[in-house]
């Protein structure tokens, strides 16, 4: 494993966000390292493709129940490395990727199998095809700290069950979950070529996009996405991005605000903020504003923030001061702009160095940086709308488009609001969930990525589709074939009107007209 290399000088610590604690130092995987990685990954992929899905299924069935035997210990090992809480972690993403094998080991084989593809036009009755579904080859997977267990598992479960090989690299502040996930999957059976984890900063990155990988998942901002972009554009490597959201709630004039007020909370504050699903813009029917502000304020000072692997605790630390900074200057940028803080808004330095208070922020405009920049952090800004049709102007307002949620107790009403909203998923009244829900694709419009995970469409992604054909009578050559002439004309034109003429008249001379067609015999 590339991870073991040793390179004087290239070392990756990984630490606690809550308390500063080394957890561990690893050696940075170079440039060779990750070329070496897929080399290995290449050789041992062709016989796994070969392997019946049956005995893959068998490797995640396996893999499944060491994960349910372990789960608290893999939740701890996330709480410490990620800074979630560990029940936060169990429902998150432990449970997350123990439903998705769920999803791969009974829709594996049904996806697999070939597709018979009937044709419909009459000269090609004489043939039978279908589509084949085979492996890229090598996916590159590379993930995000946020979600550092369920991102990275689901996808290597639906490239690995599909046959191919997984080279990981995880973010380097979370390599310790990471390499966790593949010490699951090698006891469950798998090959170590198969799934390998280099570990290591942007340049193992970098290294593992020009590598001869055979397509990538990448997860991240939408400034990194865009050069993962442009580089792997360079040589045609097929790409998933999922580059992350500003999304909006709308919560409608007949939405229950007891439960309203609750989810705003959860969807804004859970995992610190620091969920590509977050809630990061909320708007409220007028009539219900001030009402929401106040409930969501009384709540608020409820929550309590702390180190996760306390029980008690429901919103921990933030992974990085860099990226707390960021909060702090979205927040600060509203106050100068007319925004009211009305609770949090600083710094928690007695919990330790990564600590932010959850925030809440009212009447926010689209001129503040907390409105249209990805916040990532425990911020929940709301705004008023007076009318259906503005909410849904102010929710499309953004270069996002990953998920929405509309709140209200119409159904009718709801879903003629979600049909309108420019997102990759819209809920109704919850957010973020859908991302446990293994069947439901995860993946956004606009700036929020290109192409989809989770469920049969996230599987779709780690394979390509050929199409076989077979015919029926290979003894007798195609009327399509050279012969042409001004008879075989006249009978091409016969039997176009044969299938699309609009009456039955102008069929029938068709049909006679093109009778001839396949006696013809061709010159060569």
């Amino acid at each position: 494993m590339a991870t073991e290399a040793r390179i004087a000088g290239a070392t990756l610590v990984s630490t606690n966000p809550a308390t500063g604690e080394i957890l561990a130092e690893l050696t940075c995987a170079t440039a060779d390292d990750v070329r070496a990685a897929v080399t290995r990954a290449k050789a041992a992929q062709p016989q796994w493709q070969a392997t019946s899905v049956s005995a893959r299924i068998a490797v995640l069935r396996s893999f499944q129940q060491l994960l349910n035997d372990r789960r608290n210990d893999v939740a701890q090992l996330i709480c410490r490395e990620a800074g979630k809480p560990t029940a936060e972690a169990l429902a998150t993403e432990v449970l997350v990727v123990l439903d998705a094998a769920q999803f791969c080991i009974r829709n594996a084989h049904r996806f697999l199998r070939d597709q018979p593809l009937p044709h419909a036009n009459l000269a090609m009755k004489t043939k039978r095809g279908k589509l084949v579904r085979e492996p890229y080859g090598v996916i590159g997977i590379v993930s995000p700290w946020n979600y550092p267990f369920s991102i990275p598992a689901i996808e290597t479960l639906g490239a690995l069950v599909t046959g191919n090989a997984v080279v990981l690299k995880p973010s380097e502040l979370t390599p310790l979950v990471a390499l966790k996930l593949q010490r699951l999957l090698l006891a469950a059976g798998l090959h170590p070529d198969l799934m390998q984890v280099v570990a290591g900063e942007g340049p193992a990155g970098a290294a593992l996009v020009e590598s001869a990988i055979d397509k990538l998942m990448f997860t991240g901002s939408v400034a990194t996405g865009k050069r993962v972009g442009e580089a792997a554009a360079r040589r045609l490597l097929p790409v998933v991005l999922e580059l992350g959201g500003k999304d909006p709630m709308i919560v409608l004039d007949d939405a229950n605000l007891e439960v309203a007020t609750s989810g705003a909370l959860w969807a804004a504050f859970m995992n610190a903020g620091q969920t590509c699903l977050s809630l990061e813009r909320c708007y409220v029917h007028r009539s219900l504003y001030d009402t929401f502000l106040a409930g969501c304020r009384e709540k608020i000072a409820k929550l309590r923030v702390g180190n996760g692997i306390d029980s008690e605790v429901e919103i921990g630390p933030m992974i990085h001061e860099r990226q707390l900074k960021i909060v702090e200057e979205q927040v600060n940028d509203a106050v100068r702009r007319g925004a009211r803080l009305l609770a949090g808004g600083r710094r928690l330095t007695e919990l330790g160095p990564n600590f932010y208070a959850p925030t809440l922020l009212a009447d926010v405009t689209h001129d503040m940086r907390v409105m249209q920049e990805e916040t990532f952090g425990p911020v929940l800004p709301v705004a008023p709308f007076d009318s259906d049709d503005e909410a849904i102007r102010l929710a499309n307002d953004s270069e996002f488009g990953l998920a929405a949620s509309v709140w209200t107790g119409n159904r009718r009403r709801g879903e003629a609001m979600a049909a309108r909203i420019k997102a990759g998923t819209v809920m109704l009244n919850d957010m973020i969930s859908c991302f446990g829900i293994a069947e439901a694709p995860h993946g956004g419009f606009k700036q929020s990525g290109i192409g989809r995970t989770h469920g049969e469409m996230g599987l779709q992604e780690m394979v390509q589709t050929k199409y076989v054909d077979v015919d029926l009578i290979p003894g007798i050559r195609k009327v399509w074939w050279f012969g042409y002439g001004k008879q075989y004309q006249a009978q091409m034109n016969g039997f176009v009107d044969l299938l699309l003429a609009s009456s039955w008249a102008k069929k029938l001379k068709g049909a006679l007209q093109s009778a001839g067609l396949f006696r013809r015999s061709t010159r060569i």
